[in-house]
């Protein structure tokens, strides 16, 4: 009997649930309308590797040749990792272990790769994955083998090494990423990597990467203090508003931002949007009871948040909070793409496009809808073409 009465209260609380699911509206969609779109390359996947940084920064390139020439490449991601990983364990060597070698990177490195090692169209290569019997990128064992090779190298108790090292760990780049090319054909033509690099028409010297923060002077260059930015290249630190104003007159000028920042929010959804939200329980939801949302579990609020989906009130981004959130470890340098175009909803909220490299997923098919504030909140830093600045910003720093 009391088995019976319990399966009936258990029914009793589940068709409760299942009529409070019921009633509860499902979350409206924005409809979005585009004020402005960038071409762009088509949308690739990185898979299982920690290469964003590169698949979102050859992108950026890739659309810059669109811009200047109008021709379409699909620039090799693998000859960047060969070559990126490389001078990182010759780093880490360097410092006798005192660094990170890892999967992830930096746009810098890229750049760096591009002007000081040239690149290669991604046909010069095996496509990613092939030489070890997958279709796409899986660096699971890749890194399995070659990070304990570089580790032990960097922490031998020998008094001096010697560079044969560098083979070993050639062969190990070559064999999971294949072996750059000295020379390819390409359309007809011979090149090496620096001469089809060269007959890009870019010029290395045109990008910045700028970024907002107040533990460094306005107006100057510092090495933003992340693992991952191990050239120590300079960024432009600018005010948060004057950083915000970069990125919208570049997307209005034709140009796109390689943006570098957090997506390990609560608001970056897997389906395509990314919204601030305010979560802040003195502030409440609008139209909210405030001592019942009080009450509330963190789960519970992010439920009620999370239902009213795009509408959902944002938070405004500032300096100070950018700060705390850097120094306290919550604004991470986790994930690198491809800003290319503005769109505003049926509220008049300002969204950013934003190309992804996890294939042609979510709703948008590989584009992520980004409001500005969660643009702006989660920079880490990114990269731009000098000629995108504001004209009143190029002067106050002083770049030619």
């Amino acid at each position: 009997m009391r088995k019976i009465i319990l399966f009936g209260a258990f029914i009793a609380l589940s068709t409760s649930l299942f009529a409070q699911v019921a009633e509860r509206p499902a979350a409206k969609k924005p409809e979005f309308t585009v004020i402005k779109e960038i071409p762009i390359t088509s949308v690739k996947n990185q898979a299982r590797s920690g290469t964003c940084w590169n698949y979102s920064t050859l992108s950026f390139f890739e659309s810059e040749i669109l811009k200047k020439s109008g021709k379409t490449y699909d620039l090799c991601e693998m000859f960047v990792c060969n070559k990126n990983y490389m001078d990182r364990a010759i780093c880490k060597v360097r410092m006798h272990g005192d660094a990170q070698f890892s999967q992830g990177g930096s746009a810098y490195d890229v750049l760096y790769v591009l002007k000081y090692y040239g690149i290669c169209p991604e046909e010069a290569m095996p496509l990613p994955g092939t030489l070890y019997g997958d279709t796409l990128n899986n660096f699971n064992e890749f890194f399995e083998v070659m990070e304990p090779y570089v580790d032990a190298v960097a922490k031998s108790k020998a008094k001096t090494i010697s560079t044969t090292w560098r083979n070993g760990l050639q062969g190990i780049l070559d064999a999971y990423l294949g072996k750059c090319p000295e020379e390819f054909t390409y359309e007809g033509k011979k090149y090496t990597p620096m001469t089809f690099a060269a007959s890009l028409g870019l010029n290395w010297d045109d990008y910045v990467s700028i970024t907002s923060y107040t533990h460094h002077p306005f107006y100057e260059e510092f090495p933003v203090e992340v693992q991952d930015n191990w050239r120590q290249p300079g960024s432009w630190n600018l005010p948060i508003d004057e950083m915000a104003r970069v990125i919208e007159n570049a997307i209005m000028n034709g140009y796109t931002v390689a943006w570098g920042g957090d997506v390990s929010e609560d608001g970056f959804n897997r389906t395509g949007l990314a919204v601030l939200y305010d979560e802040n329980p003195e502030q409440g939801l609008e139209g909210s009871d405030m001592a019942r949302w009080l009450g509330l579990t963190t789960a519970q609020r992010r439920s009620e948040v999370m239902q009213k989906g795009f509408e959902a009130p944002e938070m405004t981004p500032t300096q100070e909070q950018r700060q705390k959130e850097f120094d306290n470890w919550e604004l991470t340098d986790d994930h690198g793409m491809l800003i290319y175009g503005i769109a505003k909803d049926q509220n008049g909220r300002k969204w950013y496009m934003v190309k992804n490299s996890w294939g042609v997923t979510g709703e948008y098919k590989g584009t992520w809808y980004m409001t500005e504030n969660f643009i702006i909140a989660k920079c880490m830093d990114f990269l731009v073409n000098k000629n995108a600045i504001p004209k009143d910003i190029l002067k106050k720093l002083n770049i030619k």
